[in-house]
């Protein structure tokens, strides 16, 4: 039987895509959790096989709480379902080392083979996706600058990101500045408009 922890804020869709993998013989939904920040301690206590994670989740990023799983419940594997489907977004799936990427927008019987195939050891992603991504922009930013640029796109102040990131107020500022001429934006809300439409943020 494939443990499956499900991370989904949207009740219904949750409640709809556990309904979806219970009917399966082969898996077990034994968690549901609507925030990022409650994926880590739902994991640590369930210790799922596969961990269905939606990218953007409140209170912590989906992505986040994946990167999370990996170092501190390796036995667990990660598959992204997002209706985010752009090449970076992929690339920073893979960067956090999930094990699979599909969209929501795909057939039922799509999750439920990708769970298997992650719970088996290999990597699945949408097809289309991939192709996509091969031929897509790398992105520019710094790890340090996407942190940062991040941190704008969610409201807060350079100065509550100093205070955040132990930063000098002039040195965010300076990350602000240079994410916005790296990505040609007219100005920060323009550059993060940019990074949120490639998939970087």
């Amino acid at each position: 039987m494939i443990k499956v922890l499900l991370a989904e804020d949207v009740h219904m869709i949750r409640g709809a895509l556990a309904a979806l993998l219970n009917l399966e013989p082969d898996i077990e939904v034994v968690a549901e959790v609507a925030e990022g920040d409650e994926i880590l301690p739902a994991a640590l206590r369930t210790r799922p096989d596969v961990a269905v994670i939606d990218i953007d989740l409140p209170r912590k990023d989906g992505l986040d709480a994946a990167g999370e799983i990996h170092h501190r419940v390796p036995t667990c594997r990660t598959l992204i379902l997002t209706n985010l489907g752009r090449p970076g977004t992929l690339r920073r799936a893979l960067s956090a080392s999930v094990s699979g990427f599909i969209l929501k927008d795909s057939p039922a019987d799509e999750l439920a083979n990708a769970v298997r195939g992650v719970a088996a050891g290999r990597r699945v992603v949408d097809g289309d996706l991939a192709v996509a991504a091969w031929g897509s922009t790398e992105c520019p930013l710094t790890n340090r600058e996407i942190q940062v640029l991040r941190m704008a796109a969610d409201g807060k102040n350079p100065t509550d990101i100093a205070a955040d990131l132990n930063l000098s107020l002039g040195t965010v500022r300076n990350y602000l500045t240079t994410s916005v001429t790296k990505l040609q934006g007219r100005n920060r809300l323009d550059a993060i408009r940019i990074a949120r439409e490639a998939g970087w943020l």
